[in-house]
């Protein structure tokens, strides 16, 4: 027998109204854009001032230099006990810079061995003779030296992996230690006798005149830039002879090609004519191409090899962490190589060790307007964040200082504006036909190349630490 309650129960389950999932179906609903998780702030790329560049190519006109950085020698590790030198990587040292006789690079390479040192041991002392030639394998070592009022312990450098020391000796008569060398860390050097290399130096004619090359430049008169000095007078009184003078210009300037990256799009002929409401899908395809490009074209500005600030500083401009973490000091001794500085990139995982540093330190770092938004700043300078500065090892990174612009001779973006069926300043997009399986294919290039136009207006803090430490 039905009751009542049974008969209320069964309406309650029959629909009496069109639900919310079949209305969907007629109506059109709001949407976003394509959305893309890759996109970041490209600072960098805001942030330089980009020049015209006709002809693509960029030619970068200084002084004549005959300061030989001191670049990184690399080495090799087959096992633990196991580490040699990479012959061709010896030319980093500056004696050897373009040195061309590789065999004998070889075998002045297998000449070093392997040596241990050990937290807090001394390996040279100030006023001794230099008697060896020390390549950090592994570890970092410091130089320390006596202050002017009789205090020890003055810290003059950081050496770290692939740097040397005791080939000075070359511009030295009776070569002594200027400053005692201290290991911070253990770790592993390779060691080179001073008679070693001497016999392989009296033994190759072809040494000896390259070093006596390096010796002749050397003992021109240069500026603190090592410039090739151009001779004033000043101060003088009467008729004093006037010295004569001219600038003297590097004859093989650096030349800097437009660099490029592309990809072709393709999109099926039905998807763009059927499917383009209420978004053209060309457009949006286009828009989030570009985007990745770009992204692109900031990692190549950093990271590309040819060009790239991190592998294109001076030598004479890379310093190390005093002890690991990027520390105040550390920012400081950044700033303090050249004459001005408009910006610093660091990985944030890098800012978010240095605001530690600054926290154990009671410091708070104040921060800049910068178009409208809240950066981080040291010493009044911003400090932009950069996630295509690699981490290697999972906890060493780098922070890179710049100076920006033409006028004061820094850093500039290169581009070419005005090309065939541009798209964006620099940027094209080039309609390359539909093949026979209706699929329409686009070609999307950018040019694009960076210019140090002075040798300290990058300058870089290696082997930053940015591992948070264990509490």
């Amino acid at each position: 027998m039905t009751t009542e309650a049974d008969t209320d129960s069964a309406r309650e389950r029959i629909q009496l109204s069109l639900s919310t999932a079949g209305a969907r179906n007629l109506a059109t609903t709001t949407k976003s854009a394509p959305q893309m998780r890759g996109i970041t702030s490209r600072w960098l790329l805001r942030q330089l001032p980009w020049v015209q560049v006709s002809g693509g190519t960029y030619r970068v006109n200084r002084r004549l230099s005959l300061a030989v950085g001191r670049g990184r020698v690399g080495f090799v590790q087959a096992g633990a006990d196991d580490v040699r030198i990479i012959p061709e990587t010896l030319r980093e040292i500056p004696a050897l810079r373009g040195f061309g006789d590789d065999a004998l690079l070889a075998e002045l390479a297998g000449r070093f061995t392997t040596r241990d040192f050990r937290s807090g041991e001394i390996i040279a002392e100030k006023g001794r003779p230099v008697e060896e030639v020390f390549i950090v394998a592994h570890g970092r070592i410091e130089r320390i030296s006596t202050g002017k009022y009789g205090d020890e312990g003055k810290a003059l450098g950081v050496l770290a992996d692939g740097d040397h020391l005791g080939d000075e000796a070359l511009l030295q008569s009776e070569p002594r230690w200027t400053a005692t060398v201290k290991a911070a860390t253990a770790g592993t050097m390779m060691v080179l006798p001073w008679g070693s290399f001497l016999e392989l130096f009296n033994r190759s004619e072809d040494l000896r005149e390259h070093i006596d090359k390096f010796l002749a430049n050397s003992s021109r008169k240069v500026n603190s830039k090592g410039e090739v000095e151009v001779a004033v007078a000043a101060g003088h009184e009467g008729e004093a002879e006037i010295p004569g003078s001219f600038v003297d210009y590097d004859l093989a300037p650096r030349e800097y090609e437009l660099s490029l990256t592309q990809t072709v799009l393709r999109m099926h002929s039905r998807v763009a004519d059927l499917y383009n409401d209420p978004m053209n899908q060309l457009e949006q395809q286009l828009r989030l191409t570009v985007e990745e490009i770009r992204e692109r074209q900031e990692w190549e500005l950093l990271n590309n090899r040819e060009f790239g600030l991190l592998h294109n500083a001076d030598y004479d401009q890379r310093i190390n962490t005093w002890s690991g973490p990027p520390t105040p000091d550390d920012m400081d001794d950044l700033l303090s190589m050249r004459r001005g500085t408009d910006l610093f990139l660091a990985h944030p995982k890098a800012i978010s060790a240095f605001f530690r540093e600054c926290t154990k330190r009671g410091i708070h770092p104040d921060s800049t307007d910068v178009g409208g938004h809240r950066v981080p700043a040291w010493r009044g300078v911003p400090i932009f964040p950069c996630g295509k500065i690699p981490v290697t090892d999972g906890h060493v990174s780098s922070i890179v200082a710049v100076r920006t612009g033409e006028q004061d001779q820094g850093v500039i973006g290169l581009h070419q504006s005005g090309i065939p069926d541009e798209y964006e300043p620099s940027l094209n997009v080039r309609f390359m036909g539909i093949d026979d399986k209706a699929i329409m294919r686009y070609l999307v290039t950018a040019y694009y190349s960076v210019a140090i136009l002075v040798q300290d207006a990058v300058g870089i803090l290696e082997n930053v630490d940015i591992a948070a430490p264990r509490s």
